[in-house]
């Protein structure tokens, strides 16, 4: 039998995270996550629940009994919002207009939905005529929409108007705000939203882990009330409701440690004030893309609807943007992304989310871009 490696202490290294996400986790976020363990039906981690429960309606500006953070990523908190809601047979309308659009699509067709598009450059908002359009055309039951593109910078504007449209039609929405939930202006009952999903390690600088979900009555009812089992198990809401519900019943072991850190960020929500939380992203973002033009970097997004806490921008003529993006994070210890999908080697994404929306880390950033861009252009 050979002896057990020898193994050394983790220590990754000190980032600036200013890409999609992962955003910087604001230090009290980190201390909760080393508060001791408990179990998740200890009594005093039931309470944690409730609180967790109550700030994430403030944070979704909702008043919604079905609000509570699924373990696992955005991605688990979108794909329980579609597995519930679409039952096979359902007509299932999704945009076209970026990348997680497209990813709607593969979830609502795994649930058992027949998909159809609404279409929209990448880089546009859906137009209310066409989501209009569409619904005359194929009357779904279940329309996606993403209200913060993470793969294009775009925020769609005129909630409201895509939400009547859908209830003119009997149809339920699923709102996608996993870029802008804690960051950009969101008002799911005013805007009458019945699902609406987020992550928790953008706007609300938690690592990943517990992810953000709210569904209205009348979402909750249908899922209820369906005809055929939901595909995932461990994604049921009818199972979860037993848990987060008001019998706190065992469905499975809840992240402890997720949850506790999804509190503290919630907290720092609740003490900033969301509206003042909306307007610092806002006034950072600003800076950062006033920097940006000075540098001779071009906006992709409109300003009409440029999406704060994500900004693309082009890539200049004759720069490698893998290599701008390699040399800014080994030699500056600074993180942005590339383009997805459509927009491959066309942008760059630069997040400005959470504790990571800080003048210090966008001068930080811009003067290194600043030396970068100089190198890479001649």
């Amino acid at each position: 039998m050979t002896d057990a490696p020898a193994t050394d202490e983790l220590t990754p290294p000190v980032r600036t995270l200013m890409g999609p996400g992962p955003s910087d986790v604001h230090p009290r976020v980190l201390r909760a996550m080393g508060t001791p363990l408990v179990g998740h039906l200890d009594p005093a981690f039931l309470d944690v629940m409730d609180e967790v429960q109550e700030l994430l309606r403030y944070a979704f500006r909702t008043d919604n009994q079905w609000t509570l953070p699924i373990s696992g990523t955005g991605s688990a908190a979108m794909e329980a919002a579609f597995a519930n809601l679409v039952e096979p047979g359902d007509t299932v309308l999704v945009p076209t207009n970026g990348y997680f659009g497209h990813r709607m699509a593969s979830m609502a067709k795994r649930a058992g939905g027949t998909v159809v598009s609404v279409d929209a450059p990448w880089g546009e908002p859906l137009d209310p005529r066409d989501v209009e359009d569409a619904f005359e055309t194929h009357q779904p039951e279940v329309f996606g929409f993403v209200h913060a593109e993470t793969s294009t910078g775009v925020r769609q504007p005129a909630v409201p108007e895509l939400t009547g449209i859908a209830k003119a039609h009997d149809a339920f929405v699923i709102a996608d705000t996993v870029t802008s939930l804690g960051g950009v202006e969101l008002r799911v009952d005013e805007w009458d939203i019945d699902v609406a999903y987020s992550g928790a390690q953008k706007c609300l600088s938690c690592p990943p882990g517990a992810s953000p979900i709210t569904l209205s009555d009348r979402a909750m009812d249908r899922v209820l009330a369906r005809e055929t089992p939901v595909r995932s198990w461990y994604l049921d809401l009818s199972l979860l409701e037993g848990y987060w519900g008001d019998n706190r019943s065992y469905h499975h072991t809840a992240p402890v440690t997720n949850v506790y850190a999804l509190r503290e960020a919630l907290r720092l929500v609740a003490e900033e004030g969301i509206e003042r939380r909306w307007e610092r992203h806002r006034r950072v973002a600003r800076t950062l893309v006033s920097g940006l033009a000075e540098l001779g970097l071009e906006r992709y997004a409109a300003e009409e609807y440029w999406l704060p806490s994500l900004n693309t921008v082009r890539v200049p003529n004759g720069v490698d943007d893998t290599a701008l993006i390699e040399q800014l994070l080994s030699e500056y210890g600074i993180e942005i992304a590339a383009g997805l999908g459509d927009l491959a080697g066309e942008v760059f994404r630069i997040g400005c989310m959470g504790h990571s929306a800080r003048p210090a880390n966008v001068h930080h950033l811009l003067a290194a871009l600043e030396e970068t861009l100089e190198t890479h252009r001649s």
